[in-house]
């Protein structure tokens, strides 16, 4: 069989029709998904939103809240089958012209630590840590702080 490239990813508006696939690929990437509620609260909201598609299926989603010159990702995923392939990047990418586009020079974001994967990917792409969001994120066992990490935007 052979490998599909991360070229052929497209990029969509995220809809409503898409929220229940959304949905489905957070709660098999996150321990503490966001609701199919959630989602659709951020497309009233008029946050940027977006699906990664594969020729044959939704993969991946990014919503992105911004005011003025500030963007923040809320959250961003790429199905757990496909992670490590360069689909996350690709969607990273997508995200941060889009916000560009819209005249964001900053970029903000919040990771755990334990999420030693998307850590190095925004450390790639040039993110820097500037604090830490003390029992940021619901973990097992208590709270899990939350990496405040920025990307000054061009």
């Amino acid at each position: 069989m052979k490998a599909v490239l991360p070229h052929s990813l497209e990029f969509y508006p995220m809809q409503a029709a898409d929220l229940d696939a959304v949905a489905q690929i957070e709660a098999g990437i996150q321990a503490f998904p966001w609701s199919r509620g959630n989602f659709a609260d951020s497309l009233h909201a008029g946050y940027s939103a977006w699906v990664a598609r594969l020729p044959d299926r939704l993969i991946g989603f990014s919503v992105v809240m911004q005011v003025l010159d500030e963007a923040h990702i809320l959250t961003i995923g790429i199905s757990s089958s496909l992670q490590g392939q360069g689909y996350g990047a690709r969607l990273l990418q997508h995200a941060m012209h889009q916000v560009t586009t819209h005249g964001a020079r900053r970029l903000l974001l919040e990771v755990r630590p334990s999420n030693a994967r998307a850590v190095a990917l925004y450390r790639n792409f040039g993110f820097q840590q500037i604090g830490v969001r003390k029992g940021y994120y619901p973990a097992t066992e208590g709270r899990e702080d939350g990496l405040v990490f920025q990307k000054e935007l061009a």
